[in-house]
């Protein structure tokens, strides 16, 4: 197995590399796209795999496939049924000892991904009985998952996973959406407090595993967005958990970043004092609301960055130009704490030739320090 990518990825991100830095975009929305629209990939891709897609672009993967590797295990009295409304609609049952959560989802034509019609947590009752299961959910590792992982794409990066998302984005994004979260905490905060609790204790059984797994690059999920994550909501419960978090993963020599793909100028002040060692997916201008220049203030000297090209770059829209200027200036600012790719995945109209001109330049540079 050619070990180049593992290794290097390694070595950028725990600062070993003497000066190289590692090109890994991501490519499964371009991917996932074609292949749920029934387009299928184009020449010389036709018939591969994504794996076999990143071999022939000759680039890294960032190999969250890594997370199947942590099992989460209910309580034993917790079960699932679905039941179909129609061709459209499925209604999601959670059973548990202490009361039922409803789940109401939607299959659209555009996507893969289901749409959300009744959220897991919309009454009281529902919370308490999320709460409850977080208080009771415990986290097995997974080696013979983790040996096939390895042996079929361990060649492409480094082991990566990313951790469930902490307190107000999981009551946002997985458990409530946004508007019924933001009432629940100000309408039911003792409640609501009760299961970010609840949750943080679990996530710390979490990081027992983790922590004595052999995967040393972790991601906090988080999809920070400053429009819905106030800075007011974000020093009150998310800054305290993530320095938690952080402290514990680095006892054990984790590398760790969190997903920030939103708008996060509001937010960058903030950034140094998370205990983070990087920030993933920060959105610049024209696609999101901060500069290049922003970003290297905010991170200073020892933070990274991960990803950093907007994704609209590999679109026609913008001339190839823009995308190699763009990605010259990340390397000048953020090299050697880069982790270079697209801010945040390549969309399904991207010119996927376009990742091989950004790998050009990253091999030129890398090249200097051999």
């Amino acid at each position: 197995m050619n070990l180049s990518f593992y290794q290097l990825h390694h070595d950028v991100v725990f600062s070993r590399s003497n000066g190289k830095i590692i090109w890994q975009p991501r490519i499964g929305c371009w991917y996932d796209d074609k292949m749920f629209s029934g387009e299928g990939l184009p020449p010389p891709y036709t018939g591969m795999d994504i794996w076999q897609v990143y071999d022939q672009l000759g680039c890294s993967a960032r190999l969250y496939e890594f997370n199947s590797c942590f099992k989460r295990i209910e309580h034993s009295s917790v079960h699932v049924t679905d039941k179909p409304l129609n061709e459209t609609d499925t209604e999601t049952t959670i059973h548990t000892a202490v009361g039922n959560q409803t789940v109401i989802t939607r299959k659209t034509i555009n996507s893969p991904h289901q749409i959300v019609l009744k959220w897991e947590v919309e009454s009281s009752d529902e919370l308490k009985v999320a709460t409850w299961r977080e208080e009771n959910a415990t986290w097995q590792w997974d080696q013979d998952r983790f040996d096939n992982l390895q042996n079929k794409i361990g060649h492409l990066g480094a082991p990566t996973m990313f951790m469930p998302r902490m307190n107000v984005q999981c009551l946002y994004i997985e458990k409530m959406g946004v508007e019924k979260g933001v009432y629940a905490m100000y309408e039911m905060p003792e409640q609501v407090e009760s299961f970010f609790q609840a949750l943080e204790e679990n996530h710390d059984r979490l990081i027992d595993v983790i922590n004595s797994s052999p995967v040393d690059i972790i991601n906090f999920g988080e999809n920070i967005h400053a429009s819905t994550l106030s800075p007011d909501l974000f020093v009150k419960y998310h800054l305290p958990a993530c320095q938690r978090r952080c402290e514990k993963l680095h006892s054990a020599g984790k590398f760790v970043c969190s997903h920030w793909d939103g708008d996060v100028k509001a937010l960058l002040p903030f950034v140094r004092e998370t205990g983070l060692n990087g920030i993933e997916a920060i959105t610049p201008e024209p696609q999101g609301d901060v500069t290049l220049m922003e970003i290297r203030e905010a991170l200073g000297d020892d933070m990274f960055l991960l990803d950093g090209i907007p994704a609209v770059y590999f679109d026609d829209t913008y001339p190839v130009e823009a995308l190699i200027e763009c990605t010259e200036l990340l390397i000048e600012l953020f090299a050697p704490k880069l982790v270079l790719g697209i801010s945040d995945e390549i969309s399904s109209t991207g010119d996927i030739e376009r990742i091989r001109i950004v790998g050009e330049i990253v091999n030129k540079y890398n090249r200097q320090f051999e």
